[in-house]
């Protein structure tokens, strides 16, 4: 059994006992968290689709982890004018724990 669920912003194929990184969520370590944007479920042979949400269907997490991911470097530059810029960012994210997938 899987599911499709969608959260900030991007899509995420999610099956029990699968760890996902997402983008940041609320809440501490260990905390549960219910994902209720539930594009599709797969049962074996049976598949639930939504318009685009299913009703009643949710997924139950739990946060494993609060963190940040490596560190892009963003350089800008113009040629001639002496212009130059560089910036590093680092994306927070949060790594859930996938327990229950009801629908």
């Amino acid at each position: 059994m899987y599911a499709i669920i969608r959260t900030g912003g991007k899509q995420y194929q999610v099956a029990c006992g699968d760890q996902v990184r997402v983008e940041k969520l609320e809440g501490n370590v260990g905390d549960s968290v219910d994902l209720d944007d539930v594009l599709m479920v797969v049962d074996g042979d049976e598949v639930k689709i939504g318009q685009p949400v299913l009703d009643n269907a949710k997924v139950t997490a739990k946060i494993a982890e609060q963190g940040k991911g490596k560190k892009v470097i963003v350089f800008k530059k113009k040629r001639r004018k002496g212009y130059r810029l560089k910036r590093g960012h680092r994306q927070a994210y949060t790594a859930l724990k996938i327990e229950e997938i009801s629908a």
